[in-house]
């Protein structure tokens, strides 16, 4: 990259630090700004992570021309009104998911990103892990026949006490959906990236494990936090805590998923199995480095992350030598090295999802929703 590109994050939230520290591995990139509700701990995060900008308001930050890019690590409902203002004000955006808060909402950016030139991604990383990129390359070669059948799920556990409470469990902050929204939509993506098909139809059953929980009387309570306090409300729950989505893609394959944010042990548990003609794939996020090739008539194979082993593409994902293990910073690393490499080199193929294909996803929340309210097959 010739020229430093300056970025900024907006928000001081977990994802958002994560894409601080992470834009700080990014050669030829700058990590320049923050902006926090709170100037003062935005000052404090500057000083930290020796930021030249810290700011308490969007206004100050759009206003800078120094900064070419924004990463709007925001609560779900602020991500369609700031990345419309983001691509409006001329700099290219990174989003957290959801795109918007329904496929109206995220229609409109991506019309206006369209329009605007300017290059746009959403945060769906995990289709940049090495091994699921190789699983991608080998689907792709034919060399073991056609997928006919794909399940899995993403499971987690910090929503399993009546007791856990985050701001995701306002419909206000979060938007109607939770668990299909805040994870569902990361499976969806992978699997469309994987097996390069979209997911057209979908039935859907969600749960609400518990109708209402103890949100604390001071705060709105943060994701993943363990905090406890003595003073609580008890308030109304209108999301779902886990559900189960038939879905078919638009080659006839078909497919199920299981979402779940109620399911203890499992912490971060994205997880896929793809039959094939003559094998089998399954990989598991929380063994990132490890891709299971199933096989009818000889052994089966562990493969582990080695890029002298791998595909181009999936090893030029794997940045350490064999044994060294890489993880979850790794591959949201991955994803901003093929967006700034866009930004950089126009040419360039694109390989994150972009606000298209943010707006898809959001297509298929609103048809899991309708199809769970209306339990009926829904097409997207």
């Amino acid at each position: 990259m010739s020229k430093l590109i300056k970025s900024a994050v907006i928000g001081t939230g977990f994802s958002a630090m994560a894409h601080l520290e992470t834009l700080k591995r990014l050669p030829g990139v700058e990590a320049a700004g923050i902006v926090s509700r709170s100037a003062e701990k935005a000052k404090q995060i500057a000083r930290e992570y020796r930021l030249e900008f810290a700011y308490g308001s969007i206004e100050e930050l759009l206003s800078n021309p120094e900064i070419d890019v924004v990463h709007n690590c925001t609560p779900n409902v602020m991500h369609y009104e700031l990345n419309k203002r983001i691509l409006e004000s001329g700099k290219h955006v990174l989003s957290e998911k959801p795109l918007a808060l329904n496929s109206d909402q995220s229609l409109e950016l991506l019309e206006i990103a369209e329009a605007s030139g300017l290059i746009n991604g959403v945060c769906f990383n995990y289709r940049h892990y090495p091994m699921v990129e190789e699983a991608r390359s080998r689907i792709e070669s034919g060399e073991f026949g056609r997928p006919h059948l794909i399940s899995g799920g993403y499971l987690q556990d910090w929503c399993l006490y009546q007791s856990d409470y985050s701001w995701r469990m306002d419909p206000g902050l979060n938007g109607p959906s939770r668990a299909i929204a805040d994870i569902g939509s990361h499976w969806c993506d992978t699997m469309q990236h994987v097996l390069g098909k979209r997911i057209v139809r979908v039935m859907a059953d969600l749960t609400i494990l518990h109708v209402e929980r103890m949100k604390p009387a001071e705060g709105t309570g943060s994701t993943f936090s363990h905090e406890r306090t003595a003073q609580y409300e008890k308030v109304s729950i209108h999301s779902e805590d886990a559900g189960n989505v038939l879905v078919q893609f638009e080659d006839g394959t078909k497919g199920m998923f299981t979402v779940s944010q109620v399911t203890a042990g499992k912490k971060n548990h994205l997880h896929f199995t793809i039959s094939l003609s003559d094998a089998a794939f399954e990989w598991n996020q929380e063994e990132p480095n490890l891709l299971w090739i199933g096989r009818r008539n000889q052994s089966n194979q562990l493969l582990m992350k080695d890029a002298a082993l791998l595909s181009q593409q999936a090893g030029a994902y794997a940045h350490f030598p064999g044994g060294h293990q890489e993880g979850w910073p790794d591959c949201l690393k991955n994803l901003m090295l093929s967006f700034y490499g866009k930004i950089a080199r126009a040419e360039q193929t694109v390989s994150f999802a972009t606000f298209e294909d943010g707006h898809y996803n959001m297509r298929i929340i609103d048809a899991i929703l309708k199809s769970a309210s209306e339990r009926a097959w829904i097409d997207v």
